[in-house]
């Protein structure tokens, strides 16, 4: 869906196409942040000023460009994931198989939210260490960077409440146990306040 032009891509999240959407339109959001993060980790790299911090810049990079990559990719599997649920909200309400469809499309596509939130939750914790040692000129872009994924984690959060959560599939019980046929999975959850409190604090630096 990203080999569009932007203008297309722009066009078609306008449209009232099923897809892409809000998720798509938040994976892209975090997306961009982590590109920011990328640059100013090429803006810092080769400078004698940060000779010290080099290694670590190198590392960062590293490690946004591969969040950035992930992000694009959620783009499409949103409009993957969504677009059999807006298939199955057009079943006839007294088709036997519309329950059990529906019940596997909402866990499919529900699923791809919270791989972005936890992925823009991992870029906010790279863009923190990036503003200590990234070159001062592109402050304020880990700044931006950071404001980007907080819009990305909040379109994608599950709820409003504040809480932001990242999930990891266990393979508990995963033979020869009553439980083998259950989905298990480990669940994280992060405050607003622990995910945002690095964006609000560069913004009192720059002001």
């Amino acid at each position: 869906m990203l080999n569009n032009s932007c203008n297309e891509f722009l066009n078609q999240l306008a449209s009232g196409a099923a897809v892409p959407g809000g998720g798509g339109a938040s994976a892209l959001c975090g997306a961009l942040g982590a590109a920011l993060g990328s640059m100013v980790c090429n803006l810092t790299l080769g400078k004698k000023k940060y000779a010290g911090v080099q290694q670590d810049i190198q590392q960062l990079i590293d490690q946004t460009e591969a969040l950035r990559s992930k992000l694009q990719q959620l783009v499409q599997a949103d409009a993957d994931a969504f677009e059999p649920l807006s298939k199955a909200y057009g079943l006839p309400k007294d088709a036997p198989e519309r329950d059990q469809t529906m019940a596997q499309c909402l866990k499919e596509a529900g699923s791809v939210p919270l791989r972005i939130m936890e992925t823009c939750a991992q870029v906010v914790g790279l863009l923190e260490e990036l503003a200590e040692k990234g070159s001062r000129l592109a402050l304020s872009d880990v700044g931006v960077a950071a404001v980007f994924c907080r819009a990305a984690l909040e379109g994608a959060s599950l709820n409003g409440q504040g809480i932001y959560a990242a999930v990891c599939p266990l393979k508990l019980y995963s033979s020869n146990v009553p439980y083998e046929d259950t989905e298990w999975v480990l669940l994280g959850l992060d405050t607003e306040e622990d995910l945002f409190g690095m964006s609000r604090q560069l913004y009192v630096w720059m002001v």
